[in-house]
């Protein structure tokens, strides 16, 4: 790979050359990953480095962005990556239920909109949203596979309110619970099976 392949990696922020080599700017005496957020430096101002080691050798120190001292596979070396696993496994513990996005965040050691803006980059929606999607995915499998009161299902759900409850699962499968209940086919729901059609 020739420098201006390189350069163009550098340009574009293509994390697939992470780990393949490294850049430095000679007028912040910095080096970085290939797709690091910073503002792409000057073609003059650039020197490539096939390890972190050749570019601390050249006297450059670690960008604080994207650190590219870490170990590839670390949670150092892709720290959205790291948050947002951390913050799905809350999600689905019920961090956002108990104490909001803002208990979710201090979890985290980030601010409530970082929080917000790294999990709406990785995976398109907010906190809200997936514990909304968590929640009533509990629902959905217990109204299917168990022969719980709807009311106790709302609550195991971790639904605040069967009101709350009855209007989530109306928007998300565009079904009242019951009907939900009736299509699994298992007979638990009081009335003629449908064909098994849970996931």
């Amino acid at each position: 790979m020739d420098e201006r392949s390189r350069y163009e990696a550098v340009s574009s922020r293509d994390a697939r050359f992470d780990g393949a080599f490294f850049f430095a700017v000679v007028t912040t005496g910095i080096y970085c990953r290939p797709s690091c957020p910073a503002v792409t430096p000057q073609r003059a101002n650039v020197r490539f480095y096939p390890t972190a080691a050749a570019a601390q050798a050249g006297g450059f120190r670690a960008c604080r962005r994207c650190r590219p001292d870490a170990v590839p596979g670390s949670a150092e070396w892709n720290v959205r990556a790291d948050v947002v696993g951390r913050a799905m496994r809350m999600i689905g513990d019920g961090v956002v239920d108990r104490e909001g996005v803002p208990g979710l965040a201090g979890r985290l050691g980030y601010s409530a909109r970082q929080v917000q803006r790294q999990l709406n980059a990785e995976l398109g929606a907010g906190p809200v949203a997936l514990a909304r999607a968590q929640r009533s995915h509990t629902a959905r499998v217990l109204l299917q596979t168990t022969g719980l009161p709807v009311t106790e299902i709302a609550f195991a759900a971790g639904f605040a309110s069967v009101r709350q409850f009855n209007d989530t699962i109306r928007r998300i499968y565009a079904r009242t619970p019951s009907a939900l209940r009736a299509e699994a086919g298992t007979g638990l729901g009081g009335g003629p099976a449908t064909g098994l059609r849970a996931g």
